[in-house]
């Protein structure tokens, strides 16, 4: 009689194992179901995505993504991204006080030149020698940092008037400013950004917050021969 206990023994473990399996399933998704009371963990959302330049929308075509964040205090410097290109930033060690100025062709989208332009202590001079020659619908993008206006003179803001700027005019000491223009522009930009340096409102100890701005600039048609 052993060995059919020992046969009848094992028949019966095979037949409770089979019997499980086909019942639980082989993965034991059912057994887990079963403990965790049928409550799924919930799908997490997907991360919205990002475009050029961290916009969260692309661009039409022949338009140009980007965005601008001015100088936090005297400490963090300005940033310019474009098409996805950081064009000024701390990290790439070419900000400097003042306003933060890149040229860019406004038909192709090329970048022309990046410069800075100390406005506290530099010569408005070398401003205006910029900013005068500029060709038809070159694009212009600015950031400030620490103080973009104690040596602005009239010629200066009337130039960036010119660009599309309506801020400048009443730009200060220590203000906040961020701003798209171009040479030619028939109307005002709609892109431009300033913050008051107001010692009653402040971000931080004698400086307002920084300005963060992004969008989508138009590229001219090329002009007819």
């Amino acid at each position: 009689t052993g060995p059919l206990r020992v046969i009848a023994v094992v028949f019966l473990v095979g037949f409770t194992w089979l019997l499980a399996s086909s019942i639980l399933g082989r993965d034991g998704s059912l057994l887990r179901h079963f403990f965790s009371g049928g409550n799924e963990e919930p799908t997490p959302e997907p991360k919205p995505r990002k475009y050029k330049c961290g916009l969260s929308a692309p661009c039409p075509q022949k338009h140009l993504a980007f965005r601008i964040v001015s100088g936090a205090a005297n400490v963090i410097g300005p940033k310019i991204c474009l098409e996805d290109k950081i064009l000024v930033s701390s990290v790439k060690n070419n900000v400097g006080r003042g306003l933060n100025v890149a040229l860019v062709n406004g038909v192709s989208g090329e970048v022309l030149d990046i410069k800075s332009f100390d406005m506290w202590a530099g010569d408005v001079a070398d401003l205006l020698k910029y900013l005068r020659p500029l060709h038809e619908g070159t694009l212009v993008f600015v950031a400030s940092f620490d103080d973009p206006a104690t040596k602005l003179n009239d010629e200066a803001r009337r130039l960036f008037e010119e660009l599309g700027s309506t801020a400048v005019k009443e730009l200060g000491f220590r203000d906040s400013w961020v701003f798209v223009g171009a040479k030619g522009i028939e109307n005002k930009s709609p892109f431009e950004q300033r913050m008051k340096n107001n010692k009653n409102n402040n971000k931080y100890e004698g400086w307002p917050e920084s300005l963060e701005m992004d969008g989508c600039v138009p590229l001219r048609a090329p002009l007819e021969n």
